[in-house]
């Protein structure tokens, strides 16, 4: 990559996100922005995450159980793999690298059919701040993704307990003892830091890939990818960064 391109698209990115927090819209009007957005963009997205963390936590607890076949090693391992692995990473990090695609992708077409269609210039003609009144509501909406992580967690928990429990790979009562043994209250709490920061991201990102494209429909495709591409790097280093500082 061109390091003058990389600087550019850096700068903005930053350009955006002063953009995004001055001039504030209308209060009434960002309200109903917001609930739209929510519902869009969270709460549409609990089908496809409930559906993926159920069955991810059953093929964790599977491939525990099958890796644990010392009898020296206790049984409650497999629950105990579970919580860690459901907690610890797969809720907050790859749920989030998922949603870089389904959101991200949603998010990043909406602002860049906007921009195609010239609907963006025609709100600055009329006075109103586009940033704050496209990006804004996103950024308040997926503040509420953490709520959809820990649904995650919760079913992701539960799909293991039911692998492992009617797969025969363990028992219901050795199952909850790993869940409940050296729970460490912290690990919940550092996954919803990384969730939040996540969810920024998730919401800047594809609206920034979106709001600065240039051309037509066919650069709305490529704006997609490349918003993909930044939102799954930027998540995936910001999850080394916040681990390096929380659990080092």
């Amino acid at each position: 990559m061109n390091p003058k391109k990389l600087l550019a698209d850096i700068g903005s990115y930053f350009i955006m996100l002063r953009g995004v927090f001055s001039r504030p819209t209308k209060a009434s009007v960002l309200r109903d922005l917001i609930l739209k957005e929510v519902d869009e963009l969270v709460i549409n997205s609990l089908g496809i995450v409930g559906f993926i963390s159920f069955f991810v936590g059953g093929v964790v607890a599977i491939q525990t159980a099958l890796n644990i076949s010392n009898p020296l090693i206790p049984a409650y391992l497999v629950g105990f793999a579970t919580r860690q692995s459901i907690i610890l990473e797969f809720s907050p990090t790859f749920m989030a690298i998922i949603m870089a695609g389904k959101v991200g992708s949603a998010i990043t077409s909406s602002i860049g059919s906007m921009r195609v269609t010239e609907q963006i210039d025609a709100l600055e003609v009329m006075g109103i701040n586009s940033l704050n009144y496209l990006v804004f509501p996103k950024i308040i909406a997926l503040m509420f993704f953490p709520l959809v992580i820990g649904i995650s967690m919760f079913i992701g928990i539960v799909g293991g307990w039911v692998a492992g429990v009617y797969g025969g790979f363990s028992t219901s009562d050795a199952f909850i003892q790993g869940l409940q043994s050296d729970f460490t209250p912290f690990h919940v709490t550092y996954a919803f830091i990384k969730t939040f920061v996540f969810s920024f991201i998730l919401a800047t990102v594809p609206s920034w890939q979106g709001y600065f494209m240039k051309g037509g429909a066919l650069e709305v495709g490529k704006a997609n990818t490349n918003s993909f591409v930044w939102t799954s790097v930027l998540i995936i280093l910001m999850n080394y960064l916040i681990t390096q500082m929380l659990l080092s």
